[in-house]
């Protein structure tokens, strides 16, 4: 059996929640949780964003411009910054990737 080809996080990356996964609030402990089968992670308010802001149709340059225009941020630092979040949650199966 072949192993998957990683795929390398760029701007120009285009990612989504992977089939089976769902961000869910959990009112009890007041943490936004994102469920995958047998796992979940629970996320602070900057990543919920993240993870909101990948429709699976706009590439990261543009959410990291959406971003630096909300928060008046730099575009530069934002972008790197949603690129680790995105190759981290694609190594642990929780978004699908497309370059």
């Amino acid at each position: 059996m072949s192993e998957p080809v990683a795929v390398t996080v760029t701007g120009s990356t285009v990612a989504k929640l992977a089939r089976g996964v769902r961000l869910r609030e959990d009112p009890v402990r007041g943490l936004n949780v994102l469920l995958a089968p047998e796992r979940a992670l629970a996320l602070d308010d900057i990543a919920v964003m993240i993870v909101n802001a990948l429709d699976g149709e706009r590439d990261l340059d543009a959410i990291a411009s959406d971003f630096a225009s909300k928060f008046d941020a730099p575009k530069d630092q934002i972008l790197a910054d949603v690129i680790a979040f995105v190759d981290e949650f694609s190594k642990r199966r929780m978004l699908e990737l497309k370059s």
